[in-house]
């Protein structure tokens, strides 16, 4: 069974320094929540938010703490080491790891795991030239869960004015998408839309994301899960084709068939088992797929 993380498709990040958010964070629907000590602290709170974290952690059930990560601040940051330090003891009883900003560097992550612990999962933002640079590095480390795009860190690193459809970006996206694949983690996450009140805005970007093989977005209000949720889980209509591919697959014994006109081959077999596991619907030791590659 895949980890909370691995199948979150919105990830909900909420200040380390506001407990009084926590727990309607967790009852947001998010499949993950991110507790964040870096940006969302101002210098002087950290080692205020880090306490009152480490206090409010322990009202955390047990699936809950499952389903949050901690965004630590970044090494080379007076705050980096207590901040490992706390989630060490966290991740022994639970947690489910660490967001990592401004990740460039694979031995850095080597580093952050063998503080952690075995239990911890890793999530690399990917947010400066050296950190794209390193993409198939931070894929491939001890830990890594997925990758996540922090997209305005990024055009900032770089200088860069995108548009609204930032289309200066699709080489970026695909990347991280590319990476992903070679290191066989799940789709990676895609950044946050800062306009918490356009749900349309949101919807595009969720969209576009989806487009580049992304498979989540990180929300900054709880009212975006609900639409990056929608946006990122199959479709009625993509469930209702991925099973009339498969009832027709298992019908030719998973030769090539036709379904309204078109052809069902091995790539549409194993697209359509691929919508019914993202629904839920499915297993793939089962499919015609599976006993066609056997």
């Amino acid at each position: 069974m895949s980890s909370p993380l691995a199948s979150a498709r919105s990830l909900l990040f909420v200040p380390a320094s506001r407990p009084e958010r926590f727990a309607r964070a967790l009852d947001a629907g998010a499949g993950c929540v991110i507790l964040d000590l870096e940006d969302a602290v101002a210098p002087a709170g950290k080692a205020a938010a880090r306490t009152q974290l480490d206090d409010h952690l322990g009202g955390f059930a047990a699936d809950q703490l499952a389903r949050t990560l901690v965004r630590i601040n970044a090494g080379g940051t007076e705050w980096h080491e207590d901040d490992l330090r706390l989630l060490a003891r966290w991740c022994a009883k639970g947690l489910a790891g660490a967001m990592v900003p401004k990740a460039e560097s694979g031995a850095a992550l080597d580093a952050i795991a063998a503080a952690l612990g075995p239990a911890a999962q890793l999530v690399p933002l990917i947010e400066s030239l050296a950190g794209l640079d390193a993409v198939d590095a931070l894929a491939r480390a001890p830990q890594v869960a997925r990758l996540a795009f922090g997209h305005l860190d990024f055009q900032l690193d770089l200088g860069m004015k995108c548009g609204a459809d930032e289309a200066e970006l699709a080489a970026v996206r695909f990347a991280l998408a590319a990476a992903s694949r070679r290191a066989q983690l799940p789709a990676p996450i895609d950044g946050v839309t800062v306009d918490t009140a356009d749900g349309e805005r949101l919807r595009q970007d969720a969209r576009r994301a989806r487009a580049f093989g992304f498979g989540a977005k990180l929300c900054i209000h709880p009212a975006q899960v609900a639409i990056v949720d929608e946006v990122f889980a199959p479709s009625a209509a993509e469930i209702e084709w991925a099973r009339r591919v498969i009832e027709v697959a298992r019908a030719s014994g998973g030769q090539v068939a036709s379904l309204d006109g078109k052809m069902v081959d091995l790539p549409v077999i194993r697209l359509a088992e691929q919508t019914l596991r993202q629904a839920g619907t499915v297993a793939a030791a089962s499919s015609p797929a599976a006993a066609r590659a056997t």
